[in-house]
């Protein structure tokens, strides 16, 4: 092994090879680049993250500027990936230089060591480092039919099934999506509400369609929280965020209640909401944006924003 690098000299040798590169030097820099990333990884126990970050972006821009050989450079990101400890080379940086055949090549690794990943071993160790990679060279060559292939291998998994979905939906193949959809297993109603709670809408609803006949009523009392919960916390330095956020919930739950066969639940909710909350314009405003007819009230009062 060779001796790590001062970080402060590694530093300075990375300013020298930014305003090279910046200056459209035509000498090529990449080795004195990839030397840097290598000092730095050297000393895995006081690695600086940071420094390690730019040192790679600068040595894409070198291999950009004059590509090495894809495959020695394919090499060289999978032994580097698979290190111990792992280093995180986004392929996107290196897309110009590594070409078809580089990308190839690193493909064809991680779909070695992908074909024996499991649901359990998919997110630790190689398993995870090879799904990451091969996600990456999918996204870089379009190849959406076989970053599905491989996550398929991992179902039933809620997480790889929403990425299934995204993934279609992403290429315009959305009748797939919904059949996807559709087909998924095994969904469970608290990771509706985490998805809820972290701000993943979009994500919480693709789940609570998949839920099986009968659970709308499950879903429906998650969505009626999640509401109120919106309403109650707004978010003061941007007070319409939650309100919108909110009268798009409470369009779902609309929805819910109306599979679940409750609809007079949902009109007691939404007059519920119109009595507590009825000065507050904005929310008020929003909810008639998400097309849901405001019940009629007798109060009057100063509005509220």
């Amino acid at each position: 092994m060779r001796r790590a690098g001062d970080p402060a000299q590694v530093e300075a040798v990375l300013d020298t090879l930014n305003r090279l590169l910046d200056s459209g030097t035509q000498a090529d820099v990449a080795r004195l680049a990839r030397l840097a990333v290598d000092r730095l990884t050297d000393d895995t126990a006081d690695v600086d993250q940071g420094l390690l970050d730019r040192a790679i972006a600068l040595y894409a821009r070198a291999c950009a500027a004059h590509p090495p050989d894809p495959v020695e450079l394919a090499d060289w990101v999978l032994t580097v990936s698979f290190d111990d400890p792992p280093v995180t080379v986004p392929l996107s940086g290196f897309a110009r230089p590594l070409g078809d055949t580089g990308l190839e090549h690193i493909r064809s690794t991680v779909d070695a060591k992908l074909a024996l990943s499991t649901p359990e071993s998919a997110t630790t160790g190689e398993q995870a480092i090879a799904q990451r990679l091969a996600e990456e060279v999918a996204e870089l060559t379009g190849d959406v039919d076989r970053l599905i292939a491989a996550w398929t291998k991992l179902l039933p998994d809620v997480d790889i099934s929403l990425k299934i979905v995204r993934a279609l939906r992403a290429a315009g193949r959305h009748a797939e999506a919904i059949a996807h959809a559709a087909r998924a297993r095994g969904t469970d109603p608290s990771r509706i509400a985490e998805l809820l709670a972290a701000g993943h809408d979009d994500d919480a609803w693709t789940l609570t369609k998949q839920l099986p006949a009968g659970s709308a009523h499950v879903a429906a009392e998650i969505y009626r929280k999640h509401v109120d919960e919106l309403i109650e916390r707004r978010d003061a330095r941007n007070p319409a965020a939650n309100y919108a956020r909110a009268a798009v919930a409470l369009r779902r739950l609309r929805t819910l209640h109306r599979d679940a066969g409750t609809r007079d639940e949902f009109t007691a909710h939404l007059a519920d909401i119109v009595a507590a909350h009825g000065r507050k314009t904005r929310l008020m405003d929003e909810i008639r944006k998400a097309r849901i007819a405001l019940p009629k009230t007798s109060r009057r009062s100063t509005p509220e924003v």
